[in-house]
């Protein structure tokens, strides 16, 4: 029992550790929506090309890879709304340098490879993966797999260029010209250059994403201010802080040292929450923090209950520690009835839900995860501990 005890305790700093280190400093790790902090704003539209014409199917493709490009996770929350039948917005939050957004959704992103003669040999539509890595020197590189045709493909192209120049480029622009030294049949390929950790990364993220169907112009490219006004955040986030008080200021008075114990449980809970989104590398915005009130009120919820049914208990003249192993068996249940039918809520709206709906379904999915350690293994630790040197009246 006692190294049972040790390993939850164990188990408590360690998630508690993780999360401290990858929420702070906050400003930092934490990262907040268009409403919030502002972004860029970009407008673009579709041209017409002698080769890819511009239709309805199109413009569809295009904002497709787009969000790809931009929220490869599905965690972030950026805007894309297509304007007209030829115009798409898009709104990145958090990404001040305007040019930098325009370079990472703006690029067709053509991928080619040529033989000596200038002959396109092989293109990115048999692309099946693309990742960032490192050669056996320590350069940055982007190794790219391709599918069962392409990988047929380019064996007949590195075999007919044996000891000659494949040069790579994309969008026309040369980034690699290896010679190859053997035919390569297993359809990998590697794309060594001049590049960074972040270009490298970045190229990948692009080749991933597929080349955008048709040609796209930027008509409109600029930084914008948090869509609420600096006056409703502030308003916002001291409606959250004076709730959150109340709250425990609530429990206190109610619960006495059960209040104290839900109280500290409370707090991990919304530090543990915070850890999940830095991790996540969700974006923040005002209906996520609508998920960081609904949780604080489950985690809340499920302490009521334990604490019900041990005073329940304890009025049956069992000892302490007995109680609190019935009181939190026979609130389990309900908790956990209460916890997944708000959870399946979150699924569906995190899989049909698009931009905010899906922030606040992720934030409300991670809260109920958290609500639940915390009040199942959390709070019944410290109650345990609590027991074993106190008796009931130092809680009741």
């Amino acid at each position: 029992m006692k190294q049972l005890r040790l390993l939850r305790l164990a188990l408590i700093v360690l998630v508690i550790g993780i999360a401290v280190f990858y929420t702070f400093p906050l400003e930092k790790n934490i990262n907040l929506g268009l409403d919030l902090q502002g972004g860029s704003h970009i407008l673009m539209e579709c041209v017409d090309t002698p080769n890819a014409p511009v239709d309805s199917d199109a413009v569809n493709r295009v904002m497709e890879i787009i969000t790809n490009r931009i929220n490869p996770e599905g965690v972030k929350e950026p805007v894309i709304q297509r304007q007209g039948e030829r115009r798409i917005l898009v709104q990145l939050p958090g990404m001040d340098d305007p040019q930098e957004a325009e370079n990472l959704i703006g690029k067709t992103a053509l991928l080619e490879f040529k033989d000596e003669s200038g002959e396109t040999l092989l293109t990115g539509a048999h692309l099946k993966n693309a990742n960032s890595s490192f050669d056996r020197f320590g350069r940055p590189n982007v190794i790219l797999e391709f599918d069962e045709e392409g990988a047929k493909l380019f064996e007949q192209a590195t075999t007919r260029n044996v000891g000659r120049v494949l040069a790579i480029s994309l969008d026309g622009q040369e980034i690699s010209a290896p010679v190859v030294e053997e035919p390569i049949p297993s359809g990998e390929a590697s794309i060594v250059g001049q590049f960074s950790v972040e270009e490298a990364q970045r190229l990948a993220l692009l080749l991933r994403s597929g080349a955008l169907p048709v040609e796209v112009k930027i008509l409109e490219n600029r930084s914008v201010g948090p869509t609420l006004g600096r006056d409703s955040i502030n308003r916002s986030l001291k409606a959250g802080i004076i709730g959150l008080l109340l709250i425990l200021v609530f429990m206190f008075i109610f619960y006495k040292g059960f209040g104290l114990v839900a109280d500290f449980a409370l707090m991990i809970c919304l530090l543990l929450l915070m850890g999940g989104l830095a991790i996540l590398n969700a974006t923040l915005t005002l209906p996520g923090i609508a998920g960081i009130i609904l949780t604080i009120g489950m985690a809340v919820d499920a302490n009521i209950l334990i604490f019900e049914r041990i005073k329940e208990e304890l009025k049956m003249d069992k000892t302490f520690r007995a109680s609190i192993e019935a009181g939190f068996s026979k609130a389990f249940r309900t908790i956990l009835d209460s916890n997944v039918t708000t959870l399946i809520a979150a699924i569906a709206l995190l899989y049909f839900g698009t931009g905010p709906i899906r922030g606040f379904a992720v934030t409300l999915s991670i809260g109920i995860a958290v609500s639940m350690f915390t009040a199942l293994v959390v709070t019944k630790l410290i109650l345990e501990l609590i027991g074993q040197r106190f008796n009931k009246n130092a809680l009741v």
